[in-house]
């Protein structure tokens, strides 16, 4: 079955040549690339034309958007959805759409999603704030099934009209609403996804995730992020978990983090667009 891998990239200088390189590599080879633009001002645009390969340009309307339109140029059965800072196992999009190919699912995931910068010391700061066990981006014994679809039918992702855009940073949670279904496990599709290296990509990444639905969505949301994000709840937490992981820049990293998350329900009271 043909393949169509859609990369929304914005502002990506730093890792989409790994990430093409890696996609360009795999044993599957029945796909397409489709890469759309979502408005970048630095040097992606310059590296996506050296490239080769096909892409579409939009203004900055958020990777939902830029995904809705990388399906409207798609031609394969079945379409993959990636980020431009993760690189892929040569076998990745083979053993990912597997079980779509047996029939058994509409579309799958991968537990086999590694750190790509382990060692990177804001990194590894992200692991520890999420929990992470080292090296991997899912919990200890997570489930087999979850709402974010890597890869999916394209008749089943047209029938319910693709992501909602206007979601912010959960959109890619909207098809498995509309569809009344999770993704399911695909064993041994490996992939590695970059933890933000920089505090300035901590703060950057923490502002995104600050206006989700989970932490803007209603009023009582908004209140209660607002104490959890701020300043004062802020210092105690970063300085235990840096007493307990003996790590004494997370204390820097969590007052990073939490700002960026504050900042974002702040601005949620004054209208701040979700979707980008």
């Amino acid at each position: 079955m043909k393949v169509s891998i859609i990369v929304p990239v914005y502002n990506e200088e730093k890792t989409i040549t790994d990430c093409l390189k890696s996609l360009k590599n795999q044993t599957h080879k029945d796909s397409e690339i489709i890469i759309v633009d979502d408005g970048s001002s630095d040097k992606t645009l310059e590296i996506l034309r050296k490239s080769g390969i096909k892409f579409y340009q939009q203004e900055h309307l958020g990777p939902g958007a830029a995904r809705n339109l990388g399906v409207k140029h798609a031609k394969g059965e079945i379409l993959v959805f990636v980020d431009a800072d993760m690189t892929f196992d040569k076998d990745f999009i083979k053993k990912l759409i597997q079980p779509i190919i047996k029939s058994r699912v509409i579309g799958t995931f991968s537990k086999k999603e590694l750190v790509a910068n382990v060692g990177n010391l804001w990194a590894d700061c992200w692991s520890i704030n999420e929990g992470w066990p080292v090296g991997r981006r899912h919990p200890k014994n997570y489930p087999d099934r979850q709402p974010v679809f890597r890869a999916i039918l394209k008749n089943e992702f047209d029938r319910v009209g693709g992501f909602n855009p206007r979601i912010g940073y959960t959109d890619d949670w909207t098809l498995s609403r509309k569809l009344g279904v999770q993704a399911v496990n695909a064993s041994g599709a490996i992939f590695y996804h970059q933890n933000p290296p920089s505090l300035k990509e901590v703060y950057g990444q923490s502002r995104w995730i600050g206006k989700n639905e989970f932490r803007t969505g209603n009023l009582a949301r908004k209140i209660f992020n607002l104490v959890r994000f701020s300043p004062p709840l802020s210092l105690v937490k970063g300085l235990w978990k840096a007493i307990k992981y003996k790590k004494l820049p997370f204390l820097f990293f969590k007052i990073v983090y939490d700002w960026g998350a504050w900042v974002s329900v702040i601005k949620s009271f004054l209208g701040e667009e979700k979707a980008k």
